[in-house]
C-alpha cells in the first residue's frame, strides 16, 4: 500500500466548485469517449448517509482498451473496464477504483475542500493521523503537464475568465491570490502482487498525478461556462452529458434521478469522481521493459543430431540382456 497525499489549489471558493467539479467531471467524460471506449454512468442518484447526511452516489464503467499501453492489452480482456463508484457529500468526498481482472489492485481517494492555500496539515487526522505519507502541492499554473494534453485554452497562464477576471496566473499567485480554495486528496493505491507492488503502486501514483493536474486546469478554464449556473442547471447539463456520452460509447443510457433519495443497501461503500479519466502512456513503464541488448541464454547446443533409424541402439544395462525377440507378455 502507498499513501500519498496531494493538495491543488485554485482561485475559486468552495462554493463556486460545488457546481465547478460537478461540470468538470460530466464536460472530461464526454470528451475522453468514443464508440466502444471511455465512460458509461450506470447509476446516479441521491443517497443518504447517516454521517455525511445527504450527498450524491454515482457509479462508472471507465472502458480503458484502446487507452492501454501495448503491453497490458496483451494480458487484459478484450472488454477490459475499472469500476468507478464515488459518494459526494460535498465538501468531502469518497471516490474508490476496482477491477475484477485485477482483484489486488484498488484506489481509494478521500477528498476535503477548504477555503485556504493548503495550510492545514491537521486535514486528514481522524483519517490516516497515524499512517506516514508523502505530501505533494500540485500547482496547476506551473507544473507541466504531458505534452499530449496540452491546450493553450486550459493553461492558467494564458487563460483569463470573463466573468470573474480571474486568471493568468503567475509563479507565486497561490501565496497572494483571493479567493483562493485548497483540494486535499488523500489517494491510496493497492497493488498486492509480491515483486511488484512498490513499482506498480509508483507507476499509478504518477498516473493519478498527472489527472489530478489536468482535471483541476479544466475545472478552472472552464469557469465562464459554469459560473452562473444553479445546482438544479448542473444537475440536469450532467444528466444530458450522461446520457449522451453512454450513447457515445454504445452503452445504454442509465437511470438518473435528482429528486428522490433512496436508501443504497449497507454493502454499497461511499464518493463523487473527483479525478476524471486520462488516458495512459502508451509505453511500457521501465520497469516492465525487457532490455533489448539482453544477452541471449545458450541453454542447448546449436544443434541437434537424430539417431539413424537404419542403425539399431543398444543399451547396455546392468543385469539386462538384448534380444531380437518382441516382449510378451507373461502368461498368468
Amino acid at each position: 500500500m502507498l499513501l500519498k497525499e496531494y493538495r491543488i489549489c485554485m482561485p475559486l471558493t468552495v462554493d463556486e466548485y460545488k457546481i465547478g467539479q460537478l461540470y468538470m467531471i460530466s464536460k472530461h467524460s464526454h470528451e475522453q469517449s468514443d464508440r466502444g471506449e471511455g465512460v458509461e454512468v450506470v447509476q446516479n442518484e441521491p443517497f443518504e448517509d447517516p454521517h455525511h447526511g445527504n450527498g450524491q452516489f454515482t457509479e462508472k464503467r471507465v472502458y480503458l482498451n484502446s487507452k492501454l499501453p501495448s503491453w497490458a492489452r496483451a494480458v487484459v480482456p478484450k472488454i477490459f473496464y475499472v469500476t468507478e463508484k464515488a459518494w459526494n457529500y460535498y465538501p468531502y468526498t469518497i471516490t474508490e477504483y476496482t477491477c475484477s481482472f485485477l482483484p489486488k489492485f484498488s484506489i481509494h481517494i478521500e477528498t476535503k475542500y477548504e477555503d485556504n492555500k493548503g495550510s492545514n496539515d491537521t486535514i486528514f487526522d481522524k483519517e490516516a493521523k497515524d499512517l506516514e505519507r508523502e505530501v505533494c502541492f500540485i500547482d496547476i499554473a506551473c507544473d507541466e503537464i504531458p505534452e499530449r494534453y496540452y491546450k493553450e485554452s486550459e493553461d492558467p497562464k494564458h487563460f483569463k475568465s470573463e466573468k470573474t477576471g480571474r486568471g493568468q496566473l503567475r509563479e507565486g499567485w497561490r501565496d497572494s491570490h483571493q479567493p483562493i480554495m485548497c483540494s486535499y486528496k488523500l489517494v491510496t493505491v493497492k497493488f498486492e502482487v509480491w515483486g511488484l507492488q512498490t513499482r506498480v503502486e509508483q507507476f499509478v501514483h504518477k498516473v493519478v498525478r498527472d489527472i489530478l493536474l489536468i482535471g483541476h486546469r479544466q475545472a478552472f478554464a472552464w469557469v465562464d461556462e459554469w459560473y452562473d449556473m444553479t445546482m438544479d442547471e448542473v444537475r440536469e447539463f450532467e444528466r444530458a452529458t450522461q446520457e449522451a456520452t453512454n450513447k457515445k460509447i454504445g452503452a445504454f443510457p442509465p437511470a438518473i434521478s435528482i429528486s428522490s433519495i433512496p436508501l443504497l443497501p449497507s454493502s454499497v461503500r461511499s464518493a463523487p469522481s473527483s479525478a476524471p479519466s486520462t488516458p495512459l502512456s502508451t509505453d511500457a513503464p521501465e520497469f516492465l521493459s525487457v532490455p533489448k541488448d539482453r544477452p541471449r541464454k545458450k541453454s542447448a547446443p546449436e544443434t541437434l543430431t537424430l539417431p539413424d533409424p537404419e542403425k539399431k541402439v543398444t543399451l547396455n544395462l546392468p543385469g539386462v540382456h538384448s534380444s531380437d525377440k518382441p516382449c510378451r507378455p507373461k502368461s498368468e
